[in-house]
């Protein structure tokens, strides 16, 4: 669990890094620089050693370990036959609206949120109903809650038929409680509305903030809901594509499996089965444990750096994901004009917040070892500095 090793990632065909210039410091999309967990190498590299690659079937034990890790882990057993497999949570999530919509319907979502929310709406000729997200102080620190009222009118829309809820939020850094998803899930059954639960970054919680999935709220959220999971983002496997799409009804599981048939998105590769099987295990999870100390750290100390270097600058309250949401207002350009710079002056690049609907913020990646961190988040200090 070396945390603190620095993993050359230039030259591997990495999105991350071999997009960028030489020399700009990568702290924008959403992997991580930390080698994942051993038991999941070892599994990787027992497939790989066996030399063929074809098609795969993914067996009975692919769907026990999903269901004994969510119920042990999160309290909440779904069952085996309500899992569909595709190869990752964009397509699943493209094939929710393709399901549950027809072009001109409305989806709800609430902004600041992942930009693919919009483009996946937008793709089905669907109008993205943005209910944005309230900001608010407490205890002198910034948070966002959601707006019920905005949200009860917006879900009473005829038009409006489907719901996509980011749980852990991206990039507002938000973990919803359990009485503020009922709210949610009360609001979305009242009128109809079916409610999408991306749920891919559920293993990042900062210390004494639990995650609830949207459908243990209750059994009847669970019997109107999907659910979206994958361990891409907790264990760093984005590449191997695997993820799950989990519906209890009967109805709503053979509409989404219909979409993701016609959209050619019902097949994965052999390393992503062996991937998740080594992951959710008691050794995945010890390794999961101290991935989350590092980056509680890694938070610990941009607060710091904020608090002394930038107390114009907001930091919103991070209680899950491994993603900090800056509010850069006072700078007075647009959020990409603020990352253009950064990558032009100071050599790193972060993320605009107008990417995910909200102007004058940026997203900033805090998923890598110490020394990389101390490096990209000085850069960043110096940027806005010089930006004020």
């Amino acid at each position: 669990m070396d945390f603190e090793k620095i993993v050359p990632r230039r030259g591997t065909n990495c999105v991350k890094w071999d997009t960028l210039p030489e020399g700009v410091l990568p702290m924008w999309v959403a992997d991580m620089d930390f080698e994942t967990a051993p038991c999941v190498q070892e599994a990787v590299r027992k497939r790989a050693a066996h030399g063929v690659f074809g098609y795969t079937a993914v067996p009975d034990s692919y769907y026990k370990s999903v269901c004994d890790w969510f119920a042990l882990r999160h309290g909440w057993r779904p069952d085996p036959s309500w899992i569909i497999y595709c190869p990752g949570i964009v397509p699943a999530i493209s094939a929710c609206v393709s399901a549950f919509t027809e072009p001109g319907d409305n989806v709800l979502i609430m902004s600041p949120v992942y930009n693919c929310f919009f483009s996946s709406i937008r793709n089905y000729r669907c109008n993205v109903q943005d209910v944005p997200l309230l900001s608010v102080m407490q205890d002198g620190v910034p948070h966002y809650e959601i707006d019920f009222d905005s949200l009860e009118r917006a879900a009473a829309d005829p038009r409006t038929k489907l719901m996509l809820i980011c749980s852990p939020h991206n990039p507002a850094g938000r973990v919803w409680r359990r009485d503020e998803l009922e709210r949610v899930g009360r609001i979305c059954l009242e009128h109809g509305v079916v409610p999408v639960s991306d749920e891919i970054h559920c293993e990042f919680t900062m210390p004494g903030v639990e995650f609830v999935p949207f459908a243990s709220v209750c059994p009847e959220f669970e019997a109107a809901c999907v659910t979206l999971n994958s361990p891409s983002k907790a264990f760093n496997i984005a590449g191997l594509q695997i993820s799950n799409i989990i519906i209890a009804s009967q109805e709503l599981r053979t509409k989404v499996d219909k979409a993701v048939n016609v959209n050619e998105i019902c097949d994965v590769n052999p390393f992503g089965v062996v991937a998740l099987q080594a992951a959710y295990t008691d050794e995945g999870y010890e390794w999961l444990k101290a991935l989350n100390a590092r980056i509680a750290a890694n938070y610990r100390h941009l607060q710091e750096l904020v608090s002394e270097h930038l107390p114009e600058f907001p930091l919103y309250e991070l209680q899950g994901t491994y993603l900090a949401w800056l509010d850069c207002r006072a700078v007075g350009l647009p959020s990409s004009e603020i990352e253009k710079s950064l990558v032009e002056e100071e050599k790193v690049r972060i993320n605009c917040g107008s990417m995910y609907g909200t102007e004058g913020f940026v997203r900033i990646n805090l998923a890598c070892p110490p020394a990389l961190l101390e490096d990209g988040l000085g850069r960043i200090v110096k940027g806005l500095r010089r930006l004020l």
